[in-house]
């Protein structure tokens, strides 16, 4: 495919290549899968939102799926390898609001770009399967699965206290607010809490089973699923009605009941029906709650809170204590009511040092407990931790434990369990989006929309303040499913994150016109097998999709498919060569298109490649990009020179050189094989470049064997297929084989049980050779000789790592060893203190073999003869100093 001739230097054309390679491939129709493929192997990336142009973190998050996904092709998998387009959102509506466009046309702009790049980097995807959130193909099954919910109960409308921002006018669920400031995730504008009503998906009845489900989420990273664990939020506790004032009896949610006897006031949330009450007729708990609600986080802090004039009953002690209304006790956290023990809990105490309330000890520490009773000061800061009750009349002395099940029962309470995890309010004011598919009918209330007049398509885009859909009043009108009646449609339109929580379903069938995706089909691929995004989608999409999917599985939609992704792999940030994170707001972006010009596609992935494992943070680097284009030119020129008998070579594979680079070609595969599987793709191509400069050092060593250099520079392309696609199909015609190397077999390899020790052993000697030479200033070795410790001293070695601490003893215990007399007790003694971190080694005769394996390349780096002798031909002299895994050595000059 490369343009050859004398007019042109040695090695390939980027701009030539990869566009011919692209196009063999389209044509071959590599990559796609049939439907009725038998449970294939599903590599997925998150698919992109639709931005306009591919930033280096894209590609890095699509170079690995695609690395993974022609790896597992050339084993022999069926693969699924589809890619689509998240493509609702606000940021499109708000690109065509400055661009005075709509945000249609907007985004298929943005898709025709990514597309365009996406095809230039030499993605392999399956584009007969691709979806685009934002047609209505695709939007209607949202809708359908919306009436699906919610005839299975699982949406409300409901009035709630929720997030609104005031920049992008629209709500957010609690997810996308980010940080203690509570920041807008998309604009960093601090949101407002206003009461609105809403639509919800119950998401919490899926609470537990979502929480007990990451259990055997094995192939997930840990930290990820302790984020999921930690915003699910299970806590095990207590209900207890504490009576208030004529506002009668408010439950409370604890997991500190054993702190009752300390309770000394009452806190309400700001948002609390009961503090809504009294500030009906209290003018300072009215203003107090409308400061708390419109105030920036800033403006308020623990300490903030008003008395209320009101008293609440403690069922414990059967005092009054006072009731507060305080911005730290969160509506929808618990009950919204708690009773407060400064002892016992921070924010508690420094309420209570603010506004001078009583703090009085309920639980003091145990004789085992770190703390001793007497240093404890409740006065001066709060002691947290379980202990024996004090200050608790009949159950002074009851452990934390034992008394917070004896109180459920002793104060009428109940035993409860609570989570962190809300509803998922999926209600958005903005116009680029699903339109949820209700009707609002003054007789019938909220009717859905039938099935057979789905979709309910978007209305043409009109240019205004707020919500776009409440001005479309032709398309607003419309009749009540129900009645027939004049009625209006829902002017709300869906998270998209409702897009995202079922995308990869669509994929298993996305032309399919009854159904939003093959149900066996789907039950039959699924679940994705390897799953790669960034990990600020850790929580949200990723918990919402397993939430839609376990809905799905009971609904009859799927069967027997709990979870969506089996593997989950989260890359790292891109850094620019500042150490910060590649943005354009810090200038320091590099354009993936512009590194494509200059060094073509596969020198972009390479890089990307080698330079971290995908979970780490990688650091750009220029030099290092360089580095990869010189290593792809390098593959090729060999190839080439190779290819057009530019270097001499012989059919005889027979003798030590060819042998070691026989036993490096089929252990290297082996080796990059296992890296591939375990996405150490740095540690697979490190590997590769070791290979290609062996065969090198084997070209320039000797006359190679043309079978054997031939089969390894096969066997590089191969290896590099998956990284650098473009190259291998290059060197592989080069070298004149049929068929596309895409289409190829994965190189088979094995690695001898022997070959780590092996190769330690002769990298080790090759470093000790070298420190001699430099400490001592040989500047021309003549002759370098290698001594195999004697069989004894392996023996020695083995004793000395079962030895039970008595390394000496153990070894002169050993009736062969004590004929060795002084000489064998030396030596246990000089390895007796690192017995236990010895490496293991070959025997004798295997050290022999591996190192006369490798006497050229000692000879090829050293210019000098290398003899490796047994223990039986070495001078005693040099045997005394050789040890296994490490053989003498002497230095002629």
């Amino acid at each position: 495919m490369t343009t050859t001739g004398e007019e042109r230097e040695r090695g390939f054309d980027h701009s030539e290549v990869e566009p011919a390679w692209q196009a063999a491939w389209e044509e071959a129709d590599v990559f796609r899968i049939a439907d009725d493929a038998e449970d294939p192997e599903y590599v997925l990336a998150m698919f992109p939102y639709t931005s306009g142009s591919l930033h280096m973190g894209h590609v890095r998050n699509y170079t690995i799926t695609d690395a993974f996904a022609r790896f597992e092709r050339m084993r022999g998998e069926h693969v699924l390898h589809p890619m689509g387009w998240d493509s609702f959102g606000l940021p499109a509506e708000n690109a065509a609001e400055e661009r005075d466009t709509n945000p249609r046309e907007w985004t298929m702009q943005c898709i025709d770009s990514m597309k365009d790049q996406f095809a230039e980097m030499g993605f392999g995807y399956d584009w007969e399967r691709e979806v685009t959130t934002c047609e209505p193909e695709y939007y209607r099954w949202n809708q359908w699965l919306f009436t699906q919910f919610r005839e299975a109960g699982l949406v409300e409308r409901q009035a709630s206290e929720l997030n609104w921002c005031p920049s992008c006018e629209t709500v957010l669920a609690d997810e996308q607010v980010e940080g203690e400031d509570e920041l807008c995730w998309r604009c960093d504008t601090p949101i407002e809490h206003r009461e609105m009503d809403q639509w919800f998906l119950t998401i919490t009845d899926y609470a537990e089973e979502l929480l007990e489900a990451l259990d055997d989420l094995e192939g997930w990273p840990n930290n990820v699923r302790e984020m999921q664990r930690n915003w699910i939020g299970k806590q095990e506790g207590a209900s207890v009605a504490f009576e208030v004032g004529d506002y009668g009896d408010v439950d409370i949610f604890t997991t500190r009941l054993d702190t009752i006897y300390g309770a000394t006031f009452f806190s309400l949330a700001p948002g609390h029906p009961v503090a809504q009450e009294i500030a009906e007729d209290n003018d300072e708990v009215a203003d107090y709650i409308h400061m708390a609600e419109h105030a920036d986080e800033d403006d308020l802090d623990v300490t903030s809170g008003v008395f209320t004039g009101e008293y609440a009953v403690n069922p414990a002690t059967g005092e009054e204590i006072p009731v507060y209304v305080a911005d730290y006790v969160l509506t929808d956290v618990g009950t919204g009511a708690l009773y407060a023990v400064p002892a016992h809990d921070e924010r508690d105490h420094e309420f209570a040092e603010h506004h001078d309330i009583d703090i009085v000890q309920a639980v003091e520490p145990t004789e085992d407990a770190e703390a001793d009773p007497e240093d404890v000061d409740v006065q001066a800061a709060a002691y947290p931790e379980d202990g024996l009750l004090v200050n608790s009349g009949e159950f002074d002395g009851l452990h934390s434990e034992e008394a917070r099940d004896r109180f459920v029962e002793a104060f009428d309470g109940e035993h409860r369990t609570e989570y962190n995890l809300r509803d998922w309010g999926i209600s958005r004011q903005r116009y680029w989006g699903t339109p949820i598919p209700m009707v609002h009918c003054e007789d019938c209330g909220y009717v859905p929309v039938p099935d057979e007049d789905l979709p309910v398509e978007l209305p043409e885009f009109i240019h205004t303040t707020g919500n776009p859909l409440d001005a479309a009043e032709e398309w607003k009108q419309t009749e009540c499913p129900d009645c027939g009646k004049p009625a209006e449609r829902e002017t709300d339109t869906m998270d998209t994150f409702v897009d995202s929580s079922w995308y990869f379903l669509r994929y298993t069938s996305p032309d399919l016109d009854d159904a939003p995706f093959d149900a066996e089909r789907a039950t039959d691929w699924m679940p994705v097998d390897q799953y790669v995004g960034g990990i600020e989608h850790a929580v949200m999409h990723l918990l919402y999709a397993r939430f839609f999917t376990k809905v799905l599985d009971d609904i009859d939609l799927l069967d027997g498919i709990r979870e969506p992704f089996s593997n989950l792999t989260n890359q790292g940030m891109v850094l620019g060569e500042d150490g910060h994170k590649m943005s354009k707001s810090r200038g320091n972006g590099v354009s993936p298109q512009r590194i494509v010009d200059e060094y073509g596609a596969d020198t972009a992935r390479l890089f990307i490649m080698e330079a971290a494992q995908p979970e780490k943070e990688l650091a750009w680097s220029a030099e290092e990009v360089q580095a990869a284009h010189g290593f792809l030119q390098n593959v090729y020129t060999l190839a080439e020179a190779f290819a057009e008998g530019e270097i001499e070579t012989s059919d005889d594979a027979s003798g030590d050189i060819a042998d070691y680079v026989t036993r490096e070609i089929d252990a290297t595969a082996a080796r990059a094989t296992t890296e591939y599987e375990q996405f150490r793709f740095n540690h697979a191509m490190q590997a590769l470049r070791e290979l290609v400069s062996l065969l090198r050092r084997y070209q320039d060593a000797t006359t190679p064997d043309a079978d054997t250099l031939e089969r390894g520079i096969r066997a590089a392309a191969k290896l590099l297929a998956p990284v650098a696609p473009h190259v291998a199909e290059e060197v592989w015609d080069v070298l004149g084989n049929d068929g596309l190397l895409a289409e190829a077999d994965w190189p088979a390899g094995e690695v001898p049980d022997d070959y780590d020790v092996g190769r330690r052993l002769v990298e080790n000697t090759r470093e000790d050779v070298r420190d001699i030479v430099d400490t001592v200033g040989i500047e021309d070795p003549q002759r370098i000789t290698l001594a195999v410790a004697p069989a004894w001293k392996h023996r020695v070695v083995d004793l000395a790592k079962a030895a039970d601490g008595n390394v000496v003893g153990t070894v002169m215990q050993d009736e062969d060893l004590r004929q060795h007399g002084e000489a064998a007790a030396d030596f246990a003694k000089d390895i007796a203190g690192r017995a236990q971190s010895l490496d293991d080694h070959l025997d004798p005769a295997g050290e022999l073999e591996a190192l006369r394996r490798a006497v050229w390349l000692i000879e090829r780096e050293f210019g000098a003869d290398v003899v490796v002798q047994s223990a039986d031909e070495a001078t005693d002299d040099l045997v005394q100093k050789a040890a296994p895994g490490r053989p003498a050595i002497d230095i002629d000059a």
